[in-house]
Parts: structure tokens; C-alpha cells; sequence
């Protein structure tokens, strides 16, 4: 046998055992979604007479995107809070109203997009609507984005009043024309809740609780809201009329980013 023969039957038999072991290796598998604590539930699940309008899953919201981890238009919180709104909607539903909840659980993922969006100050496609006023470079600076949130602690929830009957919602259509949040009710977004003074999520000192400019029957509709939850546990935070966290926190530490998905808590 020639030195060329030797040469090319050893490379031969190289690359026969190169591939016998990349047939043998095991696949790598895929990486597993984290799922929730059995503490935490799907709010449906506790109270489905809870309206619930997830703004995250949509394009309506002060990014103009989905926001990641929200795979699904389902409130989860710890189970604590789930039940306090239960003894809130009760109530409330005796006077004909319902609560409405606009977020709830939140991933830090999601508070990461948040973050990123923050950062990019070319993007300022839903300005007219969610922060007129603010310059997008103070967002971290006036506390309106920041790098933890309490709804990651899943004793936290977004929410609102509505009248009953209550009339559905129209869906946003990407690219509308935007109102600012902040305008008279017949002239923002429409919203089948009762007169908060502002929109959801709206980037404004008119969205504290308390402002002095807020009167009539929209500081009333804000101290009823805010009345009914404190009797049920929650507290208020004073720079946004529809935020509220229920005492004392499951977790108060820990910041979770499981999805928002309703597989998250099967089970539970």
C-alpha cells in the first residue's frame, strides 16, 4: 500500500468515527419555561366576574407593542390578592359596579422591554397618547420606568371601576389617531370605565391619586376605587390612582419571570 492509500483509508476512518459519535451524543433539550409558585393563581379562578382588559398582550400601550412574557390576556397574582379582590368585587358588585383589572403579574422580562424601550429614544411612537408632556429622556429620572417592579412580586394589580352594564371596550387599531391621556373623557381613548380623570397608564402628575386639579366626580370615582381596595388590604401607591399592592406581600423580595400564560399556573 502506498503512503497516499494509508493516508487517505486513515483519513476515512476518522471521519467514520467523527460522525458515529455525533449520532450517539444526546440532543440538547430545550430549556423549560419557568412556571409559577403554587401560591400564585389565575384570577378567573377565584373571581371570574373580575373584568379583565390586559393591555400588555396589545399594541395599546405606551410602547405600541406586545410586551414580552405576556402570552396570554390572563391576570395571575398570589393567591392572597386574588381573594382580597374577591371581597372587593363583592362588595362593588352589591353597588353596581365591577372591577377591571388592567395588569397584573408582571415578568421581569417584561420590565426589561420596558427598559430597552425607555433607552431607545428614537421611539417615541405613542407620545401624543401615554406622555405628551414628559420628555422621553426623564422617564427614569421621574420614576415613570424603572429596572424592578412590585407586580413581579405578584401581590400588585392595575385596575379600575366600571358601571354595570358594562359596555365592551373597543380594540385599538395600530396607526390611529392618538388623544393625550390625559384629555376630556369624550376625547381620549375610549374606555367602559368610570371617569378616573385620566386614561391607564397615562405618564402625567394629573394620574395622582390625590392631585388638586382632579375634582368632581372623578376625585370621587379615585377615592371610591381607593376606599373600596384599602378595606380589602391594598395599598395605594400616590403617583398612579390605579395601582394598588396587597399587605402583606406573599413575596416580598423576590422578582419572578415566569410568563404570563395560564399554563404558568396550571394546576394551582
Amino acid at each position: 500500500m502506498t503512503g497516499i492509500a494509508r493516508a487517505l483509508r486513515a483519513l476515512a476512518a476518522a471521519g467514520a468515527a467523527l460522525l458515529a459519535v455525533t449520532a450517539a451524543a444526546p440532543v440538547a433539550a430545550a430549556r423549560p419555561e419557568p412556571k409559577a409558585p403554587p401560591e400564585f393563581v389565575d384570577l378567573r379562578s377565584v373571581d371570574p366576574t373580575i373584568i379583565t382588559e390586559m393591555r400588555y398582550t396589545t399594541a395599546h400601550n405606551f410602547m405600541g407593542e406586545p410586551v414580552d412574557g405576556y402570552r396570554q390576556p390572563v391576570c395571575i397574582l398570589t393567591r392572597p390578592a386574588a381573594l382580597a379582590l374577591r371581597t372587593a368585587q363583592r362588595s362593588l358588585l352589591r353597588q353596581g359596579y365591577s372591577l377591571k383589572v388592567y395588569d397584573c403579574y408582571r415578568p421581569q422580562r417584561a420590565v426589561d422591554h420596558f427598559v430597552r424601550w425607555a433607552k431607545d429614544l428614537d421611539d417615541q411612537s405613542m407620545k401624543d397618547e401615554f406622555y405628551p408632556q414628559v420628555d422621553k429622556t426623564r422617564l427614569f429620572e421621574d420614576g415613570y420606568i424603572a429596572e424592578k417592579s412590585g407586580h413581579s412580586r405578584g401581590g400588585t394589580v392595575d385596575l379600575t371601576l366600571v358601571k354595570l352594564p358594562a359596555s365592551p371596550t373597543r380594540p385599538y387599531e395600530p396607526g390611529e389617531e392618538l388623544a393625550p391621556c390625559y384629555a376630556p373623557r369624550d376625547e381620549r381613548f375610549p374606555d367602559n370605565s368610570v371617569d378616573m380623570g385620566t386614561g391607564y397608564d397615562c405618564f402625567d402628575t394629573l394620574s395622582h391619586t390625590d392631585d388638586p386639579r382632579v375634582q368632581g366626580v372623578q376625585r370621587a370615582n379615585r377615592q371610591f376605587l381607593k376606599s373600596t381596595l384599602s378595606a380589602a388590604g391594598f395599598v395605594n401607591l400616590a403617583e398612579e390612582w390605579w395601582h394598588f399592592t396587597y399587605r402583606p406581600e406573599v413575596f416580598p423580595d423576590t422578582y419572578f419571570d415566569f410568563p404570563v400564560a395560564r399554563r404558568s399556573v396550571a394546576g394551582h
